[in-house]
């Protein structure tokens, strides 16, 4: 599974990601709102700062935290 997150960090064109660009960052799986209520409760990833108005994550810590909470579906 944690390939699948370092191919998108890979790709992605900075080391980090506003948390207005989460969308474009998990191809969806992630909103923006999502993230700032995990965030509030101290659930979000770890690293996050601030730029100007912008909530930031350093995509490596990103792919951590998103690697931590998934898990692959079992083939029945």
């Amino acid at each position: 599974m944690v390939h699948v997150f370092e191919q998108w960090a890979e790709r992605w064109p900075a080391p980090i990601v506003a948390r207005t660009e989460i969308r474009f960052f998990t191809g969806g799986a992630l909103s923006e709102k999502y993230l700032a209520n995990l965030d509030s409760r101290g659930l979000g990833p770890a690293g996050r700062f601030r730029v100007g108005r912008k909530v930031c994550y350093p995509t490596s810590e990103l792919v951590k935290w998103l690697a931590e909470r998934s898990a692959a579906i079992p083939k029945k």
